[in-house]
């Protein structure tokens, strides 16, 4: 009889290339896949080769609506038809952690941040206590996790002591795509960032640098908690006519839109150890589609970065400063004829074998 894995995550399922990811390799052991998630008015259609279930929820930020969520997932973990229990990060584990317990289910905890870290919570001391003594309560206890990068799984082994097997969220290998230019301002030069419009991820200080910047255009594609304050300071900065939001772009379509930028945006702010240690998985999407990067000096993006080639890093964003580099690099195109062989280095086909290790193991 097919075995049954459900996996949780909070977010609505249209973008999340990891979990995406996660779904297909648990389908390619074996499992009939169920991704549960939330379901949000603005949330792109889905078509999947796996069951999707997202709900309709109350509450859309805050205690109330991770109370929410967790309530009604432990419900439908403790009723549904399940083998496998796959948490995407803390947020999803209290549900999944304690049904796994009470009907004694196999559970992978997939860590993709320092959630106690991010800078959401940098001054919301009480709920970042909170989440931090659900960690301390769950976290020594499991037997099956994974996380995206060295450094953290470093970090919880230190202090839980806990072994955390590393899978990278690294894109499928693909054949160099013919450019389109899907993306396209004649005249200009694309600066591309993608991914969440959060704080902490550098745009605010890109915008500064924009009035400095010659014959280009932002391009910024996601959404997310600041996109209204950063319309805004387009407009404070009478900016708007270089700044374009593109809203979502559902996972399986953002490769096609990727090649047609000049650079790519990685600027991670160091606002807690959530970003200091974290590895985007867009560092490996612009390098798939040719793109160089332009990224914050931290240490896993340092390692990739430095290493092969692939872009330029910085450590300070006065707007000036930040011009002169991008500038430079718009005018001085980066040699990218390498990005083709260091690209089939890097793939989910290589990173999800460990992934299969983790499925398969005592399961």
């Amino acid at each position: 009889m097919q075995k049954t894995a459900i996996v949780c995550v909070t977010n609505d399922l249209s973008t999340d290339q990891r979990v995406h990811k996660t779904c297909m390799t648990l389908q390619k052991c074996g499992y009939f896949v169920i991704e549960t998630g939330r379901l949000l008015p603005e949330s792109l259609s889905l078509e999947r080769p796996y069951f999707t279930l997202r709900k309709k929820l109350w509450f859309r930020k805050g205690p109330q609506f991770y109370a929410e969520f967790n309530i009604r997932l432990f419900f439908h973990l403790m009723t549904a038809n399940v083998d496998l229990i796959f948490a995407n990060d803390l947020d999803t584990l209290p549900a999944a952690y304690l049904a796994s317990r009470l009907r004694k289910k196999a559970l992978i905890f997939d860590a993709h941040e320092l959630f106690t870290e991010v800078p959401e919570l940098e001054k919301r001391p009480v709920i970042k206590n909170i989440w931090g003594k659900i960690e301390e309560l769950i976290l020594p206890h499991l037997t099956n996790s994974i996380t995206v990068c060295k450094s953290i799984a470093d970090y919880y082994k230190s202090k839980y002591n806990i072994p955390m097997d590393v899978v990278r969220n690294i894109p499928n290998h693909l054949s160099p795509l013919a450019v389109k230019q899907k993306i396209s301002f004649p005249g200009k030069k694309i600066i591309l960032y993608q991914g969440a419009l959060n704080t902490g991820r550098g745009l605010e200080m890109v915008m500064d640098a924009m009035p400095f910047i010659e014959n280009a255009m932002l391009v910024i594609i996601g959404d997310g908690d600041i996109r209204h304050q950063l319309a805004e300071r387009t407009k404070t900065l009478k900016i708007e006519d270089r700044v374009s939001f593109w809203g979502k772009i559902s996972a399986e379509k953002l490769y096609e839109y990727t090649p047609s930028a000049h650079i790519g945006l990685c600027l991670l702010e160091n606002r807690g150890l959530n970003y200091y240690y974290s590895l985007p998985n867009r560092i490996f999407d612009y390098l798939q589609a040719g793109v160089p990067v332009l990224a914050t000096r931290f240490p896993e993006i340092t390692n990739i970065v430095e290493t092969y080639k692939t872009g330029v890093l910085i450590d300070h964003y006065e707007p000036t400063y930040l011009a002169e580099v991008i500038n430079n690099m718009l005018k001085n195109p980066f040699n990218t004829e390498h990005f083709e062989s260091v690209s089939k280095e890097f793939s989910w086909e290589k990173e999800e074998k460990v992934l299969m290790e983790v499925i398969n193991r005592n399961f």
